[in-house]
């Protein structure tokens, strides 16, 4: 099952230098930011803050910058961005990930029905290796976020660890319940009403969770098209599949 690392606040542990070749992460950028619009460039670029540049000058700092930093921090250097059609500019701003000090490559979404479509186009790119999720418009804290969820995932050898946060606008996240231990039993998506107080905002996961969300697509894209036809597609929650994944696990 799923176990979270409440805030960042789990037991101390080092920030690991040496973390496995095989963490790979995975930034999900085909959003087409409908509620900021009109935008003259794609949201992960969004400028917050300032970074020093060329003879100490100030530089623009962008949205997604912050949390390549951190998934650098915890010794990760290799993450794939995985774009919608058109949003180039953000392969043009990052190039091969040298401002960030890491191996940056770049996916074209193929299917348009939700971040867990988006994340599945990488499968060929990661089914055997771990996986650190971030979504590249969410600042996160604190700074060492992978670095704790990556030690909690080798302590616990969890198939999913989420990173979880308070949250005061439920309707809003993927809303989480977990017990003392840490174990995650249900998320919820966009509850109108809950007693929860946590929502979950990043994840690492294992090659076990990376099968299970490309067969559970597969398995959608086949229930969907022996629907009748005109009946209207939904967008699917990445939290829907890691919920499917508990559910499954509890049968």
């Amino acid at each position: 099952m799923p176990t979270p690392d409440r805030d960042g606040r789990s037991q101390s542990e080092e920030n690991s230098s040496n973390q496995s070749p095989q963490v790979i992460a995975l930034l999900p950028c085909g959003g087409q930011a409908t509620r900021l619009a009109p935008l003259p460039l794609s949201k992960e670029l969004y400028p917050i803050g300032f970074r020093p540049g060329a003879n100490s000058n100030p530089r623009p700092k962008v949205v997604c910058h912050y949390l390549l930093e951190k998934m650098r921090l915890a010794g990760i250097t290799r993450a794939y961005c995985i774009l919608r059609p058109g949003k180039w500019d953000i392969p043009a701003y990052f190039g091969d990930g040298e401002l960030v000090d890491m191996h940056l490559g770049y996916l074209i979404m193929r299917l348009p029905h939700g971040v867990p479509y988006t994340l599945d186009q990488a499968y060929p790119f990661v089914q055997h290796s771990l996986v650190a999720l971030g979504f590249p418009d969410i600042l996160l804290q604190p700074d060492e976020i992978y670095a704790r969820l990556l030690a909690r995932q080798a302590r616990t050898n969890a198939d999913v660890v989420l990173g979880l946060f308070p949250c005061d606008r439920p309707e809003k996240a993927g809303m989480v319940d977990f017990d003392a231990d840490g174990t995650v039993h249900l998320i919820i998506e966009k509850p109108q009403k809950t007693h929860l107080r946590y929502m979950w905002g990043t994840a690492i996961w294992t090659p076990t969770f990376t099968q299970f969300l490309h067969n559970y697509l597969i398995q959608v894209e086949h229930n969907f098209a022996s629907q009748p036809p005109g009946i209207p597609r939904k967008e699917l929650p990445i939290g829907d599949v890691i919920q499917a994944a508990i559910a499954q696990d509890c049968a």
